[in-house]
């Protein structure tokens, strides 16, 4: 399983949000240069982060962004899920586009579908929370300062 890079940018975008703290504001551009990645990629991804009421957004002057919800409240699996365009793993999972000729009686399928039910099953147990158990160390990689 591979995750799309929308998906890796909205969990890093949760990441340095909960690295951070609500107490300051983070933008778009911040986080962007942090992670050394498009400005432009993470507008849509901080827009789809807002509408699942998982990042908050302030307009006007020193607005930015911030969690929304607490870190603890971020299930793991529930973003993945929702960030993830299909998880179609192979062509028979897609009853739309599936030409395979084997899929009738094919019973790979049930153990690919078994595989990723596990490995959601797996991120459903972890919370955002989780991953900032070394927030120090993660604040000094991303270059971040104090204030």
């Amino acid at each position: 399983m591979r995750l799309t890079l929308y998906t890796d940018y909205s969990l890093r975008v949760l990441l340095y949000l909960g690295i951070k703290g609500n107490d300051r504001l983070s933008t778009i551009q911040e986080i962007a240069d942090s992670y050394h990645i498009s400005k432009n990629h993470l507008m849509k991804v901080t827009y789809d982060l807002g509408q699942l009421g998982l990042i908050e957004t302030i307009r006007g002057r020193g607005g930015g962004i911030r969690l929304k919800a607490k870190p603890e409240d971020i299930n793991i699996g529930q973003v993945v899920r929702h960030t993830e365009e299909d998880f179609h793993l192979v062509e028979c999972f897609d009853p739309k586009n599936n030409l395979c000729k084997l899929s009738p009686a094919c019973k790979l399928k049930f153990a690919l579908n078994e595989a990723l039910d596990a490995y959601l099953k797996v991120l459903d147990q972890y919370n955002l929370a989780d991953f900032l158990v070394a927030k120090e160390e993660m604040f000094k990689l991303l270059g971040l300062e104090r204030s």
